[in-house]
């Protein structure tokens, strides 16, 4: 078809609008989070007890591979995974959330609701389990998401191996803000939940074995399906 002053007319295809991704699961991960718990501390002492001990994880349940197989038909291993709402103070939850805030966010972008919320419970369980079996004092209550924040830790280093991380480092009397190798800072938190397992601050108190374990399932996840998840970004990110 030719124009008013002869020449061809050109037409050029407009893309279709990308449809626009929706990573919902660490803002609904963050509000479950903190609603158990606010639910939790609103009960009186004696129930916020009855509620840890019914749906916490304990150590001791699970000591050998019959037992492991008998607790699918009473219910045990649900404990794995709702342990993970549940926490033992504000401190404990806030620091949860914020390891979630940095790591979840761009591990669900890569990764995709879906899978990112299945690699949260499952490596949350699979964490808590560790701890189970490691703790030998029959009994400890394990609760809180940090193996399952450990996870998404080893995963964020296996996708982004390179990526930098920023830090507030106090010089004097002002706060720096650098940049720094997310494996360097990684690395250093992977070598003190290995120290902390032995001896360290609340030594006994703190499932350190449930941050190891969360974070090697985590790293293993995301070797695993690394190129799955690079296939994905390309074609939903376009790089």
């Amino acid at each position: 078809m030719r124009g008013l002053n002869g020449k061809p007319r050109v037409f050029i295809p407009i893309p279709p609008r990308e449809r626009p991704i929706r990573r919902w699961a660490t803002p609904v991960l963050f509000l479950l989070l903190w609603g158990c718990f606010v639910a939790a501390s609103l009960l009186p002492p004696g129930e916020q007890r009855r509620l840890l001990l019914e749906w916490g994880a304990l150590s001791g349940d699970l000591r050998s591979l019959p037992e492991l197989l008998a607790s699918l038909r009473d219910g045990h291993l649900a404990r794995l995974v709702a342990a993970l709402f549940l926490h033992a103070d504000w401190a404990h939850l806030v620091g949860n959330l914020l390891f979630l805030l940095i790591f979840g966010a761009p591990a669900e972008r890569a990764m995709g609701p879906w899978r990112f919320l299945a690699l949260f419970l499952l490596g949350g369980a699979a964490a808590n389990l560790a701890a189970v079996l490691a703790i030998g004092t029959p009994d400890r209550l394990i609760i809180g998401a940090s193996g399952a924040v450990s996870a998404l830790i080893g995963a964020y280093l296996a996708l982004f191996p390179t990526a930098r991380l920023g830090l507030v480092l106090p010089l004097g009397l002002f706060l720096q803000f650098v940049r720094m190798p997310a494996a360097v800072l990684i690395g250093v938190w992977a070598g003190l939940q290995l120290v902390y397992t032995f001896v360290g601050p609340a030594f006994g108190a703190v499932a350190w074995s449930a941050h190891l374990a969360g974070f090697a399932v985590g790293g293993a996840f995301g070797l695993v399906s690394r190129a799955a998840i690079h296939r994905r970004m390309k074609r939903v990110h376009g790089f």
